[in-house]
C-alpha cells in the first residue's frame, strides 16, 4: 500500500476552507486536477454521509469518485473513504482508499494537509499526487483574491 501527503496554505479561515471541502457547492469550485469543469458535486457532510463528484478534465475525459464521511471534526479534520466510480486511475478501480484532510489555522489563513492512503502502489500514488496537487492549487487560487473568504453578501472594507 502507498500514500501521498500534500500541504497547501490557503488564504481563507478554516471555517471557509472546511465549507469548500464538505459541500457540493464548495467542491464544485476546485475539484479536479486541471481547469476542466465539475459536472456534478454533492455532499452530506456527517459521519456516514456520502459524497459524489463528477468532473471533466481538459482532455475531455470524465471521472467520477464517491465515498463516505468517516470522521468529521468541524473546521479541523475530515476523513472519508474514496472510490473511483468511473475514470480515474485504472489500478484503483474496484478499490476503496482513505482520504484525510487536516486544517490548521495560521496567520495567513489555513494550512491544509491532505493524506490519501491505502493506494494500490507507487504508480497510483504518483498519479493521485499529481491530481490532488492540481486540485489544491485551484482551491488556493479560489481564495487568493482579496475578500474571497468573506461571508456571502459582504464586501471588503476599503
Amino acid at each position: 500500500m502507498s500514500e501521498i501527503t500534500i500541504v497547501r496554505r490557503i488564504a481563507a479561515r478554516p471555517s471557509i476552507v472546511f465549507e469548500a471541502l464538505t459541500t457540493g457547492e464548495g467542491m464544485s469550485s476546485w475539484w479536479g486536477p486541471d481547469d476542466g469543469p465539475v459536472l456534478f458535486a454533492a455532499a452530506d457532510a456527517k459521519v456516514g454521509g456520502r459524497f459524489n463528484v463528477r468532473f471533466r478534465k481538459l482532455d475531455g475525459t470524465e471521472h467520477e469518485c464517491s465515498g463516505e464521511f468517516l470522521q468529521i471534526e468541524k473546521e479541523r479534520r475530515i476523513v472519508m473513504s474514496w472510490q473511483w466510480v468511473s475514470g480515474g486511475d485504472p489500478g484503483e478501480r474496484e478499490r476503496v482508499s482513505r482520504l484525510e484532510l487536516n486544517l490548521r489555522p495560521i496567520d495567513t489563513g489555513t494550512e491544509l494537509t491532505l493524506i490519501h492512503a491505502e493506494l494500490n502502489d507507487e504508480e497510483s500514488a504518483r498519479s493521485h499526487g499529481w491530481g490532488w496537487g492540481g486540485a489544491l492549487d485551484k482551491l488556493a487560487r479560489r481564495f487568493a483574491a482579496p475578500g474571497a473568504d468573506l461571508p456571502r453578501g459582504r464586501s471588503p472594507q476599503p
